[in-house]
Order: structure tokens, then C-alpha cells, then sequence
């Protein structure tokens, strides 16, 4: 993507987290509420998933070590399918990652909050915003590297049947350059499925 792309982008994320603060009579966030109802956007995920992970170890160093996991992502709707729950559980050589991240849907906008929660230190994320569009989830938001505030991208790709990528990068720069630091691959396991309403079958709906 074109640096000036990425820009507007930004740009864009930047305006609706502004117009999102106003109240319920904002025009702007009545318009994005009736372009899009995005409730069920996450509909697809809920079940049990193996999980292959592969992290960037030190981000924005100018280094390229990769370390690896192997486990599950587990997701749970609550609410009435207006909020959910990802609990991810995987080990590799450099040790365990047990976390929970909360994904909140957001009426007057259409689009959703996403949270992190590493159970190492207890701490939850800054949230990123975003929405999906064409059947791809792009989500935005803010973080700290090393005393360093960054952009942070969230990308949730469909791979092919039962079987999706979830890529994070990081931007130093403003959105000029990207440096992607996180890689999952969760492929559906076909022995479960729990559907939003909590009613499990034996396997996904087609």
C-alpha cells in the first residue's frame, strides 16, 4: 500500500475515533450506524480452533527472530452475540501465551472494540477500532514499544474454508511503514461448534 494510502487511512481511524465521542445526536454516527450493522460480523468464529502462532521476539529492533507456538483459541459469545471472548492458550520453546481478548460490538457505529489481556502480567491493551469490509476485519489502535508510542494493525484475513490469519504490525512512523510482529493461522476444529446462542452442534453451519 502506497504511504499516502496508509495515511488516509490513519486519517480516517483518527476522525471516526472523534466523531465516536460525541453523543447519540452526532449526524456523522447516526449515517455509519445505517451503513453498516456489523453484530454478526464475528458469528463465524464462534467455536473451538487449533491454533498455530509464530511472534516477531523483539519488535522494531531491525531483527528478524521469529519464535513459534502450537495451541487453541477458543471463542464464547455473550450478550446476545453483541460482545464476545477469545481465550488463547498456546506453548512453544520460548514458553506459554494465555490470554483473553474481549471483542465489543458498537450499535451507534457499526464497528467493534478489540481488548488484549495477557495473563503473564494481567494488563489489558489499549483498544483497537475497526470494522469488516469485503469478508476481511481491519482494526486500529495505539500501543507503547519500549518507551516508544506506536500505530497498531490488526488485520483478520479469511484463508480458505475454516481456516483464517490474524497479522499485527506496528508503525513507528505514522502509518508510513509497517512492521508486521504477529502471525496466527487457526483452522476450525470440526469436532464442536457453539453457536451464537450458546447451542452446540456437531459441527459449523454451512
Amino acid at each position: 500500500m502506497k504511504p499516502s494510502s496508509i495515511a488516509l487511512l490513519i486519517s480516517a481511524v483518527l476522525a471516526f475515533s472523534q466523531s465516536s465521542a460525541a453523543g447519540p445526536d452526532n449526524p456523522a454516527t447516526k449515517t455509519s450506524a445505517a451503513a453498516h450493522d456489523g453484530q454478526h460480523d464475528f458469528d463465524w468464529e464462534i467455536g473451538t480452533w487449533d491454533t498455530q502462532l509464530k511472534r516477531l521476539r523483539e519488535p522494531l529492533s531491525g531483527k528478524a527472530d521469529w519464535v513459534e507456538y502450537t495451541g487453541t483459541s477458543v471463542v464464547k459469545a455473550v450478550m446476545g452475540g453483541q460482545a464476545n471472548l477469545v481465550e488463547l492458550d498456546v506453548r512453544g520453546s520460548s514458553g506459554r501465551i494465555a490470554g483473553v481478548s474481549l471483542r465489543l460490538y458498537q450499535p451507534a457505529t457499526g464497528q467493534w472494540t478489540l481488548h488484549f489481556a495477557n495473563l503473564a502480567n494481567g494488563l489489558m491493551t489499549d483498544p483497537m477500532q475497526g470494522s469488516f469490509k469485503n469478508g476481511q476485519g481491519t482494526f486500529y489502535g495505539k500501543d507503547t514499544v519500549d518507551g516508544r508510542a506506536v500505530l497498531v494493525r490488526f488485520l483478520i484475513v479469511p484463508m480458505g474454508a475454516g481456516q483464517w490469519r490474524f497479522e499485527q504490525a506496528y508503525s513507528a512512523d505514522g502509518g508510513r511503514r509497517w512492521e508486521t510482529n504477529w502471525i496466527a493461522v487457526d483452522t476450525r476444529r470440526k469436532d464442536r461448534f457453539i453457536s451464537p446462542t450458546g447451542k452446540t452442534t456437531a459441527r459449523p453451519p454451512a
